[in-house]
């Protein structure tokens, strides 16, 4: 009997903590919020794969004409039958070889507009869009950035078209449920899904890296489609992939995007902001050198002569903690806070200098152009270097100051600049002790130099300048 009255008494505290718990799911209570329950997504596709497009592009080669293996003594006349195959190809017309590339894009407004990335449309002579409903369209560029991977399509539609709502990027969490709709591989309209695995990813494949890291499955074909939340809306520009890596995809942040819209929609250069000053990171290290209690911010090391920096009163050795009331956690931040601010709009900056907190205000200037098609660029010689003339813009990405000179492109494996450390991305100011500025004036110097000659480079990196030296080869 008493057994009987347990079991009773059990059941009815077991109802009430069942009905707690139904009350709680039901008013969200209990740090349960309904948003945080998996979305719908067949009904998320079914409203939102209209939206998505294939890209398709043809980019026509330099005319060839088939040429003749033939021994590098054969002169004209020696060879009847070659010499015939000579005139019938001669007689020929020239044909260009096109090549072709696949991505994705999504519409953004029902007149035309198609958010895709930069490196799906590059140097296309002719970009064709095709719609969910099978209908083809020719696309013109209305506007594209190398610098994010994002360009701006437009058609002229016959009928209705489907934009899909752009959403805040900043307010999607690590773990937070995502859809991507895509073409990858050209299997057209493709969903995938995953979750936020990461924020503010710096990959290294430009200056303003902050990406979106899931672990939905993306694909070459993918670039360009939508990252779309929970809600419908689109938070990402699917982007890059880690071809070793399974369940690593990146997106381009939408907010990023939104930064430069208006420019690219009204086929505008993107501009920049720009301060002037070099940055390194602050490692536990330095932080407990210079009194913080945190590795955090960035570290200047330069500050360009007359630059807006200069003009607000920074100084090396000082650490920019905020910059327009955000803070900054890493060097890498700053570029892109700088870079996303008005030209011309003054903001404060909280500086760390000599152990005190102070405030300084700066006005943003314009990023100088890259000057694109006007920069020189050296081939690969016997040191095993090739260079090219520095830009601004290429000075502000590897977080230096500009000033004329020339940046190292690549380094030959096994060589001997590479055993003496002349790293990718190191500035030559001096080849034994003279200045350089130019390509011009590196080749010049180094032609000066014999087999069996030491050079001497006088390198600048973002953690200072040294010397290497080798024996060319």
């Amino acid at each position: 009997m008493k057994l009987a009255k347990q079991a009773s008494r059990l059941a009815a505290v077991a109802s009430v903590v069942l009905c707690s718990a139904a009350t709680a799911l039901a008013t969200g209570n209990a740090g349960i919020n309904p948003e945080n329950y998996t979305p719908n997504f067949a009904r998320l596709a079914e409203e939102l794969t209209p939206s998505v497009v294939n890209i398709s592009t043809r980019t026509k080669l330099k005319p060839q004409r088939p040429q003749l293996d033939r021994p590098q003594q054969h002169r004209p006349g020696t060879d009847p039958f070659e010499d015939f195959f000579e005139r019938f190809y001669h007689g020929m017309p020239e044909h260009s070889q096109p090549q072709s590339s696949l991505g994705s894009g999504v519409i953004i407004s029902k007149d035309g507009e198609i958010l895709t990335n930069y490196h799906v449309i590059a140097d296309a002579d002719e970009i064709t869009v095709r719609l969910s409903d099978r209908h083809h369209y020719k696309a013109k560029v209305l506007g594209s950035d190398d610098k994010l991977d994002v360009a701006v399509l437009k058609i002229t539609p016959k009928g209705q078209l489907h934009p899909a709502p752009l959403g805040d990027s900043d307010q999607i969490r690590v773990g937070d449920w995502v859809m991507a709709i895509g073409n990858p591989f050209g299997l057209e309209r493709t969903v995938t899904a995953g979750i936020i695995s990461a924020k503010a990813r710096v990959i290294g494949s430009g200056p303003y890296d902050d990406f979106l890291q899931t672990d939905a499955s993306i694909n070459p074909g993918n670039s360009g489609g939508p990252l779309i939340n929970g809600k419908g809306e689109v938070i990402g520009i699917n982007t890059a992939i880690i071809a070793s890596g399974q369940g690593i995809g990146f997106a381009i942040p939408v907010n990023l995007v939104k930064s430069v819209l208006p420019q690219l929609k009204e086929g505008k250069q993107v501009t920049r902001g720009y301060i002037g000053v070099s940055v390194q990171t602050v490692t536990e290290d330095l932080a407990n050198s210079f009194g913080l209690e945190e590795a955090k911010g960035a570290l200047v090391g330069e500050v360009s002569a007359g630059a807006p920096a200069e003009k607000a009163g920074v100084k090396t050795g000082d650490i920019i903690l905020e910059f327009n009331g955000k803070p900054v956690r890493d060097m890498n931040e700053l570029p892109r806070l700088v870079a996303g601010t008005p030209v011309g709009k003054t903001v404060h900056m909280m500086l760390l200098r000599d152990g005190k907190t102070i405030d300084k205000a700066v006005t943003v200037g314009r990023l100088p152009e890259d000057r694109k098609g006007t920069q020189q660029t050296s081939e690969v010689t016997s040191t095993g270097i090739a260079v090219q003339d520095l830009t601004p813009a290429y000075a502000e990405s590897l977080g230096i100051p500009y000033v004329a000179g020339i940046v190292v492109t690549s380094v030959a494996t096994e060589s001997a600049a590479e055993s003496a450390g002349v790293r990718v991305n190191d500035v030559i100011q001096q080849v034994n002790g003279v200045t350089v500025t130019s390509v011009k004036g590196y080749e010049a110097a180094m032609a000066r130099l014999e087999k069996g000659s030491a050079v001497r480079l006088l390198l600048k990196r973002q953690t200072g300048v040294l010397f290497v030296a080798f024996t060319i080869s």
